[in-house]
């Protein structure tokens, strides 16, 4: 049986070393990490760039406190990316065997418009818009898609087609397979129950999702002005041990799929759920965190955020927000807090992302002296990459600490 060379590293300090890795070009994408018995992570690395792997400058330069070392695990599950390139093959050779049987020519488009990406909840899986969208999917009925939900392994399918404007996002949803739009979803061992009609759910926020389970809250007091379905609430709640989380939300659909999802995970007893308008709620001084995961931007929320916080002591801002890299944007040859080792577009994007914060950081303190009427600085604690929605916009996270003077 063939093995495949591994990072071994603490459980909680995974996240970060993996981070590293893929942003080094070290990370083997095919294969996934895997969480042992002892406490560990072995995250799959490239062979070809193994020998040029330095173990003790890796651990001082991601987390000094823990330790690394290569193993090799034999066959290790494939990633999801990889799973999803069979499945993908395979939906595209249902497709095709079933036009072909009803008498219908393949071509080139039919195959572009089979997805190579979807959304899983459970036994139900939510594709995107963009695909299935020619009209001979709908011409050959129901047959084909039970085909499709036998070749991916699912009982339900479903397609979001685009996000209302009615101010809640609410996804507009067809059922194309099965009758109930009710699914659910576990992250991290958090479950999440809701309705994919009337609720939106991101995968790709899930490395933020983890990140905050990693934070020490306890004792501590969160505000999430945009909780959603607890996206960030729960795990504030769940992991990082908050004695009390403020959520905020004003789609009534999400915000009964909160209560729900707070009691199946046993922490009710610690949120305070307020429906409505957050630049309305009638609460101030007593935030050592405020969340602002709102995008493409949250703004809005900032001067709320600002009342929110303690005054003696201060707290966090945890500031959602997606950052434009210009086209042409050349990197500074003076980035002292970015790592020399990294390849030039994360420096360039970095200095875009910097720049942003540091505009921010200034308009926060401003905020914060309208409202108080004392003065604040503000630090730049950290600012965190979520993900990517095209070659220039970024969603990043700006952990901002604020603190009185």
């Amino acid at each position: 049986m063939f093995v495949i060379p591994c990072l071994k590293v603490p459980q909680r300090h995974a996240q970060l070393y993996r981070k590293y890795l893929l942003s080094q070009g070290v990370l083997d994408h095919m294969y996934c990490a895997q969480k042992h018995s002892d406490g560990t992570v072995t995250i799959p690395v490239r062979t070809s760039v193994l020998a040029q792997l330095d173990l003790v400058a890796l651990k001082e330069h991601v987390a000094q406190d823990s330790f690394c070392e290569i193993v090799d695990i034999q066959a290790p599950p494939l990633s999801k990316k990889e799973k999803v390139k069979s499945f993908h093959k395979r939906l595209a050779e249902t497709a095709k065997s079933f036009l072909v049987f009803k008498g219908e020519t393949w071509s080139e488009d039919l195959e572009r418009d089979i997805p190579s990406r979807w959304q899983c909840h459970g036994d139900l899986v939510l594709f995107s818009e963009g695909c299935f969208s020619n009209a001979i999917w709908k011409d050959i009925g129901s047959e084909f898609w039970t085909a499709v939900a036998l070749a991916l392994g699912v009982k339900r399918l479903a397609q979001i087609k685009k996000i209302s404007n009615d101010g809640y996002r609410t996804p507009i949803v067809t059922m194309l397979f099965g009758d109930s739009s009710y699914v659910t979803h576990i992250d991290n061992h958090i479950r999440y129950e809701f309705d994919v009609t009337k609720c939106m759910f991101s995968p790709g926020n899930i490395t933020e999702k983890l990140r905050i389970a990693s934070f020490n809250c306890i004792g501590e007091t969160v505000v999430d002005l945009f909780a959603g379905i607890g996206y960030f609430t729960l795990p504030y709640l769940v992991h990082a041990k908050a004695a009390h989380v403020h959520a905020c939300e004003w789609n009534p659909d999400a915000v009964q799929a909160l209560q729900r999802n707070l009691q199946i995970n046993g922490v009710s007893d610690r949120c305070s759920i307020h429906q409505g308008d957050n630049r309305q709620l009638p609460l101030s001084d007593l935030a050592d965190r405020v969340n602002l995961g709102l995008i493409p931007s949250s703004e809005e929320g900032w001067p709320v955020a600002c009342r929110l916080l303690k005054r003696g002591t201060g707290g966090i801002l945890h500031i959602h927000h997606n950052v434009t890299t210009p086209l042409h944007h050349k990197p500074s040859k003076h980035l002292s807090a970015i790592d020399v080792n990294k390849d030039s577009s994360i420096q360039r994007d970095m200095q875009v992302w910097t720049a942003w914060a540091s505009d921010a950081a200034r308009r926060i303190c401003t905020l914060l002296l309208d409202i108080t009427g004392s003065e604040w600085k503000t630090n730049i604690k950290h600012i965190e990459h979520v993900k990517t929605y095209a070659p220039h916009i970024s969603h990043v996270v700006l952990d901002l600490e604020c603190k009185p003077l």
